[in-house]
């Protein structure tokens, strides 16, 4: 996962409420959150939601990984029909909904990602993975094409819905996006006061944008009468003579 603008957005609102980051592995994430261990968690769906409550965020491209001198760096997109010769890694951590890649089979299942990478630049096979683990375990000597066919993976934020907490709401409230000053996923007492529009006085004039914003009240552009008298004014009083 890749929550470094969230992070950033949490420490600009909540200074004063540090947030840990804890790199766990997709098979043990459901289970830290079950025992207490953390907060929340950026999941790979699906999400057991009979135990956990989880809120589908994106869903990530999938990508293979290729040394830099392969053949399949020559185009930008390939489809699973041009890797069937290929020798496909598939690791036991593999986060993508299949029951094994396509093209020939390794000999042995590497126990992780970072293995099935090393085992790519030693030039045993490929390796179908989602973007952001192609970049977690970027390599110089290494490169990745889209697979436009492949399955895809699905990230969401999951929490046990009894732990609830303020925090757990304000965090949720960073990763949707809401504003500052949205009230929703905030407590109330953190949210910061905005200043009230200036009422209009005993002549029904406004200064700044306050009466910009209520012009139904009866003054103001919207709600101006007429000026008294007609002097002035053609088409009005007595008609001339001719």
């Amino acid at each position: 996962m890749t929550p470094g603008k969230w992070v950033r957005t949490w420490e600009e609102r909540y200074p004063g409420v540090p947030l840990r980051l804890v790199d766990v592995s997709p098979a043990d994430a459901s289970e830290v959150l079950l025992r207490g261990a953390a907060d929340a968690a950026l999941l790979r769906l699906p999400v057991d939601r009979t135990a956990l409550h989880a809120i589908p965020l994106y869903t990530e491209t999938t990508v293979v990984v290729v040394p830099k001198d392969h053949l399949v760096t020559a185009a930008d997109e390939v489809v699973l029909a041009e890797l069937a010769d290929e020798i496909l890694l598939h690791p036991l951590d593999d986060t993508l909904d299949w029951e094994g890649p396509p093209g020939r089979p390794a000999l042995d299942r590497p126990a992780t990602t970072g293995d099935a990478v090393e085992l790519v630049a030693a030039g045993v096979g490929l390796l179908v993975v989602p973007q952001s683990l192609a970049r977690l375990h970027h390599r110089r000597d290494l490169t990745y094409r889209t697979v436009a066919d492949a399955p895809q993976s699905g990230v969401a934020l999951a929490w046990p819905e009894e732990r609830t907490t303020d925090a757990v709401e304000d965090f949720i409230g960073v990763v949707r996006g809401r504003t500052v000053n949205s009230t929703r996923g905030r407590r109330r007492s953190d949210a910061p006061e905005q200043p009230r529009p200036e009422r209009p006085g005993k002549q029904g004039k406004r200064s700044g944008a306050a009466g910009t914003h209520r012009a139904s009240s009866g003054t103001g552009s919207a709600g101006r009468k007429p000026r008294g008298g007609t002097g002035g004014r053609r088409g009005t009083g007595r008609p001339r003579r001719r």
